[in-house]
C-alpha cells in the first residue's frame, strides 16, 4: 500500500513477477500489457475508488473481500477487491519455465489426491473447461485434500474456506489475443509450460 496526498491508504498494482515477454509464445507480451496493464490495473484503480472515505479503505484486500462476499450493496467493492486479488495470484501461478514434475511434498498430496499428476492437470483442464462465461479455475487444500473448483466472475475459494494453491484465468480477456476461442489450447499450453508448481507448494506449507 502507499499513500495518496490527502493520506488515505491507496492499494498498488503489484509488479509483475517476471517480464511482461517472459511467458511468450505461450502467453505473448500483447495479452500481458492488456491483461495486466489495463484489466488488472483497472480493478486496482476502481478499488481505491471505491473504498476511499469508507471503513474498508487501509485494510488488506484478504479483510476486504471478507468483509463484503455475499453482500449485495457492497459487490462493486468486493468484485474489484476480488478481481485484484485473483489476478496477482494468477500471475505468481504462472512461471517461464513452469510445468513439469512439482516438488516432492506436492506431488506426493497430488497422487494421494488425484493418483497422478497428469490426471490433476486433466481435472484442472476439464473443470476450467466447464465453467460457463467467465471464471477461474483452482487447485485447492480442503480439510486436508487437494480439490480442483472453479470459480465464476470474482469469486474467491478464500470465502467458502478452503485455502487456494494456485489458479488459471478463464476470463477470454486472458487467452483471446494468443488464442481466439481455443480455450482448451490456452488451457493445456499453460498447464504443460508455465503453470508454477513451486508457488502451489509454497501455499501448502
Amino acid at each position: 500500500m502507499n499513500n495518496d496526498k490527502t493520506g488515505n491508504a491507496l492499494h498498488l498494482l503489484p509488479p509483475l513477477p517476471y517480464a511482461d515477454n517472459a511467458l511468450a509464445p505461450v502467453i505473448s507480451a500483447q495479452t500481458i500489457s492488456f491483461h495486466y496493464g489495463k484489466h488488472h490495473k483497472t480493478y486496482v484503480d476502481n478499488l481505491n475508488k471505491l473504498i476511499t472515505g469508507t471503513k474498508f479503505a487501509g485494510l488488506p484486500l484478504e479483510k476486504i473481500i471478507m468483509a463484503t462476499a455475499g453482500k449485495a450493496d457492497k459487490s462493486a467493492i468486493f468484485n474489484n477487491a476480488a478481481q485484484t486479488w485473483n489476478h496477482t495470484f494468477y500471475w505468481s501461478s504462472l512461471a517461464p519455465q513452469g510445468g513439469g514434475e512439482p516438488p516432492a511434498a506436492l506431488k506426493k498430496k497430488i497422487e494421494t489426491s488425484f493418483e497422478t499428476v497428469d490426471a490433476c492437470k486433466k481435472e484442472l483442464a476439464a473443470t476450467a473447461m466447464s465453467q460457463f462465461g467467465s471464471g477461474w479455475v483452482w487447485l485447492v487444500l480442503k480439510s486436508g485434500k487437494l480439490k480442483v473448483v472453479k470459480t465464476s466472475n470474482a469469486e474467491v475459494p478464500l470465502t467458502k474456506g478452503v485455502k487456494p494453491l494456485l489458479t488459471i484465468d478463464v476470463w477470454e480477456h486472458a487467452y483471446y489475443l494468443d488464442y481466439q476461442n481455443r480455450r482448451a489450447d490456452y488451457l493445456n499450453a499453460v498447464l504443460n509450460k508455465l503453470i508454477n508448481w513451486s508457488f502451489a507448494a509454497d501455499n501448502l506449507k
